[in-house]
């Protein structure tokens, strides 16, 4: 029987009568049966899962096999049926034996550098020590490297005994690569069960970006330690512009006698406002700028070597690329983000990074566009309209085996380079 309730005036609640039916709440064993029930399954998962995970494939279907062959022995009665399930069952015992019991180590990994530059062996270190009251039996060290993983033989230790193994980790690629845990492994010589320990955290191995040093290459983008001219006129600074007619108002200490005297009038002298040089890096991270994982490689280590030079010679630096603006506090934080920079699809190309680049540094002097090979004249021209008027603007494409060449785009000169030795050599041409 459904009930209908008043839509304006809430319903009474009916009275109670020992003979009619009543409305009772559930006993509160009752109520409390899921949230118990959730905690003894989270009691029995806590016991479990451990177990669970020291079985190895072998093991489960040696496991599985016993179950099947002790229901068919047990149930038709076949001898065939007893001797494999007793197979089995001798196996999973001898398998216990070997990882039952607790080792105690202290392990300990050691790089030699946590940063080095692509194409140079990282060395490291493993040491591990009994430090328990008993001796422990062989087992086995796995070291995760990146994608990777190295196994070393530890073989049986004494109380207070120490075990070492050197290795090299080789540096093929830029990038972060992730050393460990350090874990100890035991198991079977089947395989049927492995029971693993950790034993240390992960370390971060940096592999930075090659760079080349552009000394003395440099004068022809960044110019003038002191601050560069712009186009707002001041009355005081640096940069000498004109001279000009006294106004009313005019600071006297800019009046240029020599001029006020010849002419008979005040004449001011008037000046360039000049500010800081300020080096704008554009690296796109858009796959289609790139016509393969070279270009990229050549462009990544361009960019870290403009952006090198800017810190030596104490300039002020921006480093943006398509999916936004890099932290460049130090020179080993900034080749530490440059090391994990990656290209993708579907990311904003190089002319939406100029305009993000425009937009973020408004007051950029120099403002240079790395890129590979397959952005066109007009992209190029594209990504420096949106870029700050006055500044410098250079494109350096990046084509493996090319050979060095420079032309122009209107107000945008644009290099080609080939290695990155020979960048150098393209940023002399920026001027010239």
């Amino acid at each position: 029987m459904s009930v209908v309730e008043d839509p304006v005036t809430p319903a009474a609640p009916p009275a109670s009568s020992p003979a009619g039916p009543t409305s009772e709440r559930p006993p509160a064993w009752l109520a409390a049966a899921p949230d118990t029930a959730r905690s003894v399954l989270r009691a029995v998962r806590q016991v479990v899962a451990p177990v669970a995970g020291t079985v190895g494939g072998a093991g489960w279907v040696v496991l599985g096999t016993l179950v099947v062959s002790g229901w068919l022995a047990r149930r038709l009665g076949w001898l065939e049926a007893w001797a494999v399930a007793t197979v089995c069952a001798v196996l999973l015992v001898t398998a216990v034996a070997f990882v039952v019991g607790r080792s105690s180590y202290a392990v300990q990994l050691r790089l030699g550098e946590q940063r080095v530059v692509v194409g140079t062996r990282a060395m490291g270190e493993v040491v591990v020590t009994n430090v328990g009251r008993r001796a422990t039996l062989p087992a086995r060290i796995e070291l995760p490297v990146g994608a990777g993983r190295a196994e070393f033989r530890l073989p049986r230790l004494a109380v207070g005994a120490a075990h070492d193994e050197l290795f090299a980790v080789p540096t093929r690629r830029r990038g972060l690569v992730v050393l460990g845990p350090v874990s100890s492994v035991r198991g079977d010589p089947v395989g049927l069960l492995r029971r693993q320990v950790r034993w240390t955290d992960p370390h971060d191995l940096y592999v930075h970006p090659r760079t080349v040093s552009l000394d003395g290459a440099s004068s022809g983008f960044l110019r003038d330690i002191e601050g560069l001219p712009t186009q707002d006129l001041s009355s005081s600074d640096i940069a000498f512009h004109a001279l000009r007619d006294y106004v009313a108002g005019d600071d006297r200490r800019a009046i240029h006698w020599k001029t006020t005297v010849r002419t008979g009038r005040l004449v001011v002298r008037q000046f360039e406002e000049t500010r800081r040089s300020h080096l704008v890096v554009v690296l796109s991270t858009a796959a289609e700028d790139y016509a393969d994982d070279a270009e990229v490689e050549l462009a990544v280590s361009a960019a870290a070597s403009l952006g090198l030079q800017a810190m030596r010679e104490d300039k002020q630096l921006s480093v943006v690329t398509s999916e936004g603006r890099l932290r460049v506090r130090t020179p080993v934080r900034f080749l530490d983000a440059m090391s994990v920079v990656e290209t993708g699809l579907g990311r904003p190309a190089l002319a939406a990074a100029g305009r993000t680049a425009g937009a973020q540094v408004p007051d950029a002097s120099v403002v240079v566009l790395v890129a590979g090979s397959t952005p066109t004249p007009s992209t190029l021209a594209a990504a420096a309209v949106h870029l700050p008027a006055g500044a410098l603007t250079v494109a350096v494409q990046c084509v493996p085996g090319a050979a060095v060449a420079r032309r122009t785009l209107g107000g945008l000169v644009v290099l080609q380079v080939g290695e990155l030795a020979h960048l150098p050599q393209a940023m002399r041409r920026v001027e010239g």
